[in-house]
């Protein structure tokens, strides 16, 4: 039988809201449209004695039970005979005389394993119950769901119906389905007198399901906190695990239940016990964005395992996008720069290491700015995450990184290229790619061809080389710490490839605002000359730049990128910088 992780269980109730109540209600919602529906079924039948029952009719009933017994014992198509109708209908007087008739068939089941006292349970007919009881009835029989009369009366939270089945011998511990227990269901309802009646009757304390949750962990993770708080009370231990390592202290802490986490953290819960995969609760908090939560745990959290964690609670905060995790976990002392252990880094091609790339490669501008404003090294990571942004096409956050030092011209280590990789990053985004330029972004480069205005080798060629592969059709060259290529690629073998040669006038047009006099090479002036709007773009490029041009150019080069950056905040004219910053 294949052994399922707790992790998967999970996913169900992830998948429904992330609670556990919505998967049990659908579920109880499930069997009574079952049982409505075999209801229905029946009603389809001519059967007399069914007929009879239905309508209450005792004396009928009691005349076919004389004349003609064995029709007690007919079975329609689904398994019921009459007796089930009875105990449905909570016809107890006929149930009585159908008992009288055949005593051993108290505990006939319908094909979906129903008994007559299942169902009568399930009515929440208290005199069938007891009819049946009395009868001889088995507490224990369940049904194809693995339901019990114990599990269905509390449930129901009928704790006369509770105390009746209890009075007459079922077994308290007995598992239901997914293995819960009658104490479990009791828990999930937060109704603490039921669980005392079933303790009191012999309910085992930390009897844990088929995943190993115990009735406290699903206390904690609905936070039911009568009932948390009676379970403790009554010896629950608060640091029992699940199969894959959870503690009642990581389910309230991933569900926000922040009075759930105070109460379990007086109680002498273990901050610093680590799941299987190794998250303490203060990474599941985070992860989850519960910065309340996150507060409380900081304090009683290790800062010992956190190092030795394979992962920090900051880079799943980033990873998530919890800006007010993360700039807790920041006020409290976090080391903003801590770096993912060796071995997970390795998982990723692009080899991230930092709770800013985390962020950024997630899209969580957010964060990313709070770990920028907060002092993130933005040149710890094997590829920058300058990259990640504009790959990405967040104009805002590849701002805030160029603000904080990034270089415009950093490059990919497997894919050299002759120009900033940036710029094929891009891809059509020009408003990006006017930041980048405006930022310092070497666009002379560009316009470097090998070939000049000679021809170029034919695509696949010797001259080919892999790295071509790279910009085939226009895509974007993957982040990765891959080997490099064999060669670097050229812009004007980028910019000629079917996905953009449509958007070649356009970025060619961008381009030459950021240089001086330059010469296109002969693959570029023949994409040029292949459409009519962009001859426009050609003569632009064969026309003696203005001065004022190349006076602009001249000043941003002597200023270097790194005060280009500052631009704005220079004690300068506002004509000056907006012509400084290209915008005259």
């Amino acid at each position: 039988m294949t052994k399922f992780r707790y992790s998967e269980y999970l996913s169900q109730f992830r998948n429904a809201g992330g609670k556990f109540e919505h998967v049990v209600s659908r579920q109880r919602r499930d069997r009574r449209e079952d049982d409505r529906r075999d209801v229905t079924l029946e009603q389809e039948d001519e059967d007399p004695v069914v007929f009879s029952i239905r309508r209450g009719d005792v004396k009928a009933v009691n005349d076919l039970a004389a004349s003609a017994a064995h029709r007690l014992l007919k079975q329609n198509k689904h398994g019921w005979i009459p007796l089930h109708d009875a105990a449905l209908c909570g016809q107890t007087e006929c149930l009585k005389i159908l008992l009288k008739a055949h005593p051993g068939s108290v505990d006939k089941r319908t094909l979906q394993e129903q008994t007559a006292l299942l169902l009568a349970v399930s009515c929440e007919h208290a005199s069938c119950v007891q009819c049946l009881l009395e009868a001889g009835a088995d507490p224990d029989i369940s049904s194809k769901n693995k339901d019990t009369p114990l599990y269905k009366a509390c449930e129901l939270e009928n704790l006369d119906m509770v105390s009746l089945v209890l009075s007459y011998g079922a077994t308290v511990n007995q598992r239901c389905g997914q293995g819960w227990t009658a104490l479990h269901e009791a828990v999930s309802r937060n109704n603490t007198e039921l669980c005392e009646m079933l303790i009191s009757a012999g309910a085992t304390i930390n009897p844990a399901n088929t995943y190993s949750i115990t009735p406290l962990i699903v206390a904690a993770q609905q936070g039911q906190m009568r009932a948390l708080r009676y379970l403790i009370e009554r010896g629950a231990d608060v640091n029992m695990q699940t199969c894959d390592g959870f503690t009642a202290l990581h389910e309230a802490s991933k569900n926000g239940h922040k009075e759930s986490v105070a109460l379990l953290l007086t109680k002498n819960a273990d901050a610093n016990k680590p799941t299987n995969s190794g998250l303490l609760p203060l990474h599941v908090a985070a992860q989850y964005g519960h910065h309340e939560i996150v507060s409380l745990l900081v304090p009683v959290t290790s800062r010992a395992r956190l190092r030795h964690s394979w992962i920090t609670p900051l880079h799943l905060a980033a990873e998530h996008d919890r800006h007010r995790v993360a700039a807790v976990l920041l006020k409290t002392g976090a080391d903003i720069n801590a770096t993912l252990a060796h071995s997970h880094s390795l998982q990723y091609a692009d080899r991230r290491t930092t709770a800013l790339y985390f962020a950024i490669a997630n899209g969580s501008a957010e964060t990313a700015e709070v770990l920028l404003k907060a002092g993130a090294n933005v040149n710890l990571d094997p590829i920058s995450p300058l990259l990640m942004a504009v790959r990405l096409g967040c104009v805002r956050t590849v701002s805030l990184l160029l603000d904080r030092g990034s270089d415009a011209n950093t490059r990919i280590p497997s894919y050299p290229t002759t120009f900033p990789v940036a710029v094929a990053l891009c891809m059509n985004n020009l408003p990006l790619l006017k930041c980048l330029l405006d930022n310092g972004c070497d666009a002379r480069s560009c316009f470097a061809c090998s070939h000049g205005s000679g021809d170029h080798p034919a695509e696949g060629g010797s001259h080919g080389g892999s790295s071509g592969n790279v910009f085939q059709n226009g895509y974007m060259p993957p982040l990765n710490c891959n080997e490099p290529s064999e060669r670097e690629t050229q812009f004007c073998e980028w910019i000629t490839t079917s996905v953009m040669s449509k958007w070649a006038g356009a970025v060619i047009d961008l381009l030459l605002d950021h240089v001086g006099q330059v010469q296109l090479c002969n693959k570029v002036t023949e994409l040029l000359d292949s459409r009519e709007e962009w001859l426009s773009v050609k003569r632009k490029s064969l026309s003696p730049r203005p001065l004022l041009h190349l006076c602009r150019l001249c000043i941003r080069t002597q200023m270097g990128s790194h005060r280009l950056k500052s631009l704005t905040s220079l004690p300068l004219p506002d004509r000056m910088i907006r012509y400084l910053s290209l915008h005259d």
